[in-house]
């Protein structure tokens, strides 16, 4: 598999012209991993442009360790929050890593980026020519847009019409060239692959497509950027008499799971839990059906998802994430935290936790309690967005359940906190993790063109660390740093 195609030297000239008259620099892979590394001329200028600015500076924003400011930032560590007993009812320490401080406020924008630009400064994308589509099921075609708008490249989105409100609010604001509503919500990714069919007919080589779910650019940028942050906060905060024990993350387009494989090369025996919604069981029991867990992704299996490296499958009942969010989020929920126990500090970060990270946290505590972990115990998981992309569904719930009162938050802390229990799921043996494999076929064979033998090679764990090797990223920003040059 080639990763670097061949360099078209016509169309990188441009690019590098429009670049160069924009002022455009781009960040390598390496100063994204470690931001402690970008020209002191860009640190500085970063100080009077805002998290969400469409400068392109903020191209030097696409890592974990901003610091958590909306105007101004530097660099720093990285942000998580560590949740207390008090929330999870086990012993085991559940960090969630934040991603609501990179631009856009979720981390599909650093996942774009690693799709997007080894095209760009190749040459096999050309903005002058071609509009780089963007098919997402909400918070990818975000980042992708964005990290256009910065790039001055044309983009066209594709989400559900059911998705949140703010999505597409957004999208309009920063001026995406296109945004197209497909039928249907979460759980419509088919008709997002249809959409993108039809475009590619109708406009031929017009259109480039990053689907996010099988873009190895995805999970490369995830396991070096996602895998390293991860890594780095538990040695340099929680190693101290304890062990790296499981990595919990909802499947989606499976980039973001790819740190995993990242977490086991330092942990080899970390546990690797994909998650998924109740609803839509999938890798549970090769299921179907809808869903209100934004940003996940199901009915089918991503290109891009190692399974050999997925050791347990746990769905989340997506009732439990949307009453949790209300918990999390209303009054009488913070009320009733703090009588059991949750501090302040931790009350401040939960708007900080999105309607996925719910999920996470959830699927998290299932697996403390399935595995018997104790206090020795980390559990890392992402918590891809925040609150303030889902006020509508906040909304929504008010006008649909009433008004959240001290009864209620008692009642969904007692069932959907401390009564969670192993339901709903299962541990992935060699023959699981086989069929889940196997199950590809469906969509990537028979739909997506891809082929019997393509799909044989991405159960050979060589290909894989093909893939994940360094020397791809190396070879990236040498190309990056030409490209600045």
């Amino acid at each position: 598999m080639k990763l670097v195609p061949e360099i078209r030297s016509d169309i990188l000239a441009k690019s590098i012209a429009r670049a160069r008259e924009r002022n455009i620099i781009l960040p390598t892979f390496a100063q994204q991993k470690d931001p402690s590394t970008v020209p002191a001329a860009i640190a500085t200028r970063l100080q009077d442009v805002g998290l969400w600015d469409l400068d392109p500076a903020n191209l030097f924003r696409i890592t974990w360790k901003n610091e958590p400011v909306e105007h101004g930032g530097g660099f720093g560590e990285g942000n998580w929050i560590e949740f207390p007993p008090a929330i999870t009812g086990v012993d085991a320490k559940i960090v969630g890593i934040v991603g609501n401080w990179f631009p856009t406020g979720a981390h599909k924008v650093g996942a774009a980026y690693g799709c997007l630009v080894p095209r760009l400064v190749t040459g096999n994308f050309d903005p002058e020519t071609q509009k780089a589509v963007w098919p997402s099921t909400g918070n990818y075609c975000r980042g992708g847009a964005y990290d256009c708008a910065l790039l001055a490249c044309p983009a066209v989105a594709i989400l559900p019409e059911g998705m949140s409100r703010e999505r597409f609010e957004w999208l309009r604001e920063i001026g995406t060239d296109e945004i197209i509503a497909t039928p249907g919500t979460e759980s419509n990714v088919k008709e997002i692959y249809d959409k993108c069919w039809q475009l590619r007919a109708e406009r031929g080589v017009g259109v480039v497509v990053f689907n996010q779910f099988e873009e190895f650019g995805n999970a490369i940028w995830h396991y070096q950027m996602t895998g390293s942050i991860i890594e780095e906060i538990f040695r340099n905060h929680y190693s101290d008499g304890r062990r790296l024990s499981a990595y919990v993350s909802a499947t989606g387009s499976a980039g973001t799971i790819a740190a995993g494989d990242y977490l086991r090369s330092c942990h080899p025996g970390i546990r690797v839990v994909a998650t998924e919604a109740l609803q839509c069981p999938t890798l549970l029991e090769f299921g179907f059906g809808d869903h209100r867990i934004e940003g996940i992704g199901d009915k089918h299996i991503p290109w891009i998802h190692n399974v050999r490296n997925t050791n347990m499958v746990v769905a989340v009942d997506d009732e439990q994430t949307m009453q949790l969010m209300r918990l999390f989020n209303e009054e009488a929920g913070h009320e009733c935290l703090l009588r059991e126990g949750v501090n302040e500090d931790t009350l401040r970060s939960l708007p900080l936790v999105g309607i996925s990270g719910i999920c996470n946290l959830v699927a998290s505590i299932k697996t403390a309690r399935y595995y018997g972990m104790d206090d020795r115990d980390v559990i890392f998981t992402p918590l891809t967005d925040a609150m303030n992309l889902y006020a509508s569904r906040m909304q929504e719930m008010t006008a649909s359940c009433g008004q959240y009162t001290e009864r209620l938050a008692d009642r969904h802390y007692a069932r959907y906190l401390q009564g969670i229990t192993t339901d709903h799921l299962r541990e992935l043996g060699f023959a699981e993790q086989k069929a889940l494999h196997n199950f590809k076929y469906f969509t990537w064979v028979e739909q997506q063109g891809r082929t019997s033998d393509e799909l044989r090679q991405l159960w050979d764990e060589d290909f894989w660390k093909e893939v994940f090797s360094q020397d791809v990223v190396d070879d990236w920003d040498r190309l990056i740093e030409a490209f600045n040059g």
